[in-house]
């Protein structure tokens, strides 16, 4: 029997609501990356439109930035790059998929810019992109788009492969298609 001040999830509900949102708030003073993934809970809770509201909004945000990342921010970076994914793909899918797949070829837009500015020795970064390059095919085919469309993104997506984010991409229809 695990003891009462272990930190797990049945301990911290003892806690009640209230003291866990002062707690979150808490924890999350001066940290972004807590506080966007709370803001991105928030948007979820009220729906899936507003979540992808949320994500397109981050995922301007993204686009705009110009700093560098060194290797040491490239975790980091990786690890907001994921929570977006993450709720395009396991939210935003699954009530709207034409919307998911819209802002996952977004997402994927960023590629080029991000990895231009970022030192991924780790492979990190480029990791995430290969994630959602494979998630591309699932959304698709719940949203049953369009295959001429489709075959139109991933032609223009492979010209501009200069990352090998999207080598993947043809099997992942393939897979899909025959799947």
């Amino acid at each position: 029997m695990a003891a009462k001040s272990a930190l797990n999830a049945k301990n911290l509900e003892a806690l009640g609501l209230e003291r866990l949102a002062v707690l979150l708030i808490e924890i999350s003073a001066g940290n972004a990356a807590a506080k966007r993934l709370l803001r991105m809970e928030l948007a979820g809770a009220q729906s899936p439109a507003e979540l992808a509201k949320e994500v397109r909004k981050r995922l301007t945000i993204i686009a705009r930035s110009r700093s560098f990342v060194d290797w040491q921010g490239a975790r980091s970076l990786a690890d907001d790059l994921d929570i977006q994914r993450r709720a395009i793909v396991q939210t935003v899918a699954k009530a709207d998929p034409t919307e998911a797949l819209d802002l996952l070829w977004r997402f994927m837009a960023l590629a080029p810019a991000v990895l231009d500015r970022c030192d991924d020795s780790s492979g990190t970064v480029i990791g995430v992109f290969h994630e959602a390059c494979a998630d591309i095919g699932d959304v698709a085919l719940a949203a049953k788009a369009d295959p001429k469309t489709l075959a139109d993104q991933a032609f223009a997506a492979l010209t501009v492969n200069d990352y090998g984010q999207f080598d993947q991409l043809i099997r992942v229809f393939a897979a899909r298609r025959t799947g």
